[in-house]
């Protein structure tokens, strides 16, 4: 079985595409194959220094990232999120998301999220091991 996490944006309610120029950004110091186009989006395959890898795809509105590894890699995933102002839903279905983004989320979303000053490695590890 396939652990994955999805990054979504919203404004004002409504799912918006990711700033793609940040994105690049980020992963660049990461890339093994950064930005291979696809009929679909971009891919990225990104490793980090203490091995851990993760495959990225970004389609439409959404960032999927398949196999993130434990350690370093959490971090790359969440200052992605953070810097693009995602938040990040995990396998078990529990969205974390900086509080900034409260006010833009769909309604209903709000009761089923946790809020962060900041996405960071630590915190995303802790929303995981609360839902696990």
């Amino acid at each position: 079985m396939s652990y994955s996490l999805g990054l979504y944006r919203f404004v004002d309610g409504e799912l918006v595409p990711p700033d793609m120029d940040v994105v690049r950004t980020v992963l660049a110091p990461y890339g093994v194959v950064p930005g291979k186009s696809t009929a679909n989006g971009m891919e990225f395959w990104i490793r980090a220094d203490d091995g851990g890898e993760a495959e990225l795809s970004v389609s439409d509105n959404i960032i999927g990232v398949e196999r993130p590894a434990m350690g370093e890699i959490r971090g790359v995933i969440a200052e992605l999120a953070d810097r693009i102002g995602a938040g990040i839903l995990t396998p078990r279905g529990a969205f974390l998301f900086r509080e900034d983004s409260r006010d833009h989320l769909p309604e209903g979303m709000k009761n089923d999220s946790v809020f962060v000053p900041e996405i960071t490695r630590e915190a995303l590890e802790g929303v995981e091991a609360r839902t696990a």
